[in-house]
């Protein structure tokens, strides 16, 4: 394999989806999702990226895909750094998954890897302090910020592809997807007398449908000194991306940003499919069981607004083991879970509830790629800042 640009599609590889099956067709109905995506995955593996050396982005994915249990992208990664030039003791260690304080004295190596599995396996433990470990290792702020987004971005391609391998041993289960549809059709709602009402905050165990501020922990780009690409970046990521730290800390990175906005845009608000109410939901659930306040409140919220109520939400928040106001409901969250916290162990099982609720494949697929998105967002920004409260009376 070589480092240029590379012409196959990496998730399909791993899968793997034979061109022409029906999973295959399913998962094309998104083509901006496919492409973004192994735009975004080409950009951060080019040698040419002014982050760290590729070799440890190469070892910081491998180390990813083995904790995920993702045996494909695991033996992608393996073959893509084994390619390059021999490893150092130390890297070798690495990729053989020794403990980060076994790898000798190359502490820029020690505290990537540290950070790599914080992010990947415990994202609500990252704090200030973790992350600070990688400039004071001698990473400048865009190398961090590269770093950062490959962790994140490599956690949302282990859910997709385990999620795309699940749909493809589904439809081999049945040759109708549709064909045990429970019957739930809503009673007319009520909404619950001790909550809020929609458009009203929600506050419960620490999370909340208020709209939040958010402050990064490295220094973001002034607006005044920002290249041309990064302002073009900027605004086409996002109306308020000019004031905000998410995206003025991003941009150091706009190629990366660029790509990253694309997937999830078209994962969020792509025609037909999942409903955009359901969508948020997915993502509210996810953000809920990552421990991300901030991703929970914006969700959340926008589930309100779509959905005009907010009980299940207040069941998310509560405990999202047992949210769902109907079987439809309570099967996405589901999926939701097992898919956040288990990408290795996800498979047909895990989609039997939603195909026994009525979702059809490329429902299913909308799915997977909201619950794989805010695996990404999560970690960003779980790692690379904190939540703002607005000042209550």
């Amino acid at each position: 394999m070589t480092d240029s640009k590379l012409s196959a599609d990496l998730v399909e590889a791993c899968v793997p989806l034979a061109a022409g099956s029906a999973i295959h067709a399913v998962r094309h109905q998104r083509d901006k999702v496919v492409a973004a995506t192994q735009g975004s995955y080409e950009a951060l593996v080019d040698p040419a990226l002014s982050g760290p050396p590729l070799v440890e982005r190469l070892l910081a994915a491998h180390a990813i895909a083995r904790s995920a249990g993702s045996v494909a992208l695991q033996a992608h990664y393996r073959a893509r750094f084994d390619a390059l030039a021999p490893l150092s003791a130390a890297q070798q260690a690495a990729a053989d998954g020794a403990p980060v304080e076994s790898l000798g004295t190359d502490p820029r190596l020690q505290a990537v890897l540290a950070f790599t599995r914080t992010l990947a396996d415990r994202p609500v433990e990252g704090d200030r302090e973790a992350l600070l470990k990688l400039p004071a290792a001698g990473l400048a702020t865009p190398e961090v910020v590269a770093l950062a987004q490959l962790i994140a971005f490599v956690a949302y391609q282990v859910r997709v592809i385990a999620g795309l391998q699940a749909l493809a041993a589904l439809r081999g289960d049945s040759d109708d997807s549709r064909a045990s549809v429970v019957d739930d059709q809503a009673a007319p709602f009520v909404h619950p007398a001790n909550l809020p009402p929609p458009g009203e905050p929600l506050r419960i165990d620490g999370y909340t449908s208020e709209t939040l501020g958010w402050k990064a922990w490295l220094p973001v780009i002034d607006l005044t000194q920002a290249s041309a690409e990064q302002v073009r970046v900027l605004d086409s990521s996002h109306p308020k991306a000019r004031s905000s730290d998410y995206y003025l800390l991003l941009v150091h990175q706009p190629r990366i940003l660029q790509e990253r906005a694309t997937v999830f845009n078209a994962i969020m608000y792509a025609p037909g499919g999942l409903s955009r109410a359901e969508r948020e939901l997915t993502s509210a659930v996810v953000s809920r069981v990552n421990g991300c306040v901030y991703c929970a409140s914006v969700h959340a919220q926008r589930f309100e607004q779509l959905a005009r109520r907010n009980d299940v939400i207040a069941q998310v928040f509560t405990d999202p083991e047992t949210a769902g106001t109907t079987a439809r409901e309570r099967a996405i969250v589901q999926l939701s879970i097992a898919l956040t916290r288990e990408p290795g162990g996800f498979g047909a099982e895990q989609l039997h509830a939603v195909r026994a609720a009525g979702l059809t494949p490329l429902e299913i697929l909308d799915a997977v790629h909201a619950v794989a998105i805010f695996a990404w967002a999560n970690r960003l920004m779980l790692n690379l800042g904190e939540p703002v409260f607005p000042a209550r009376g």
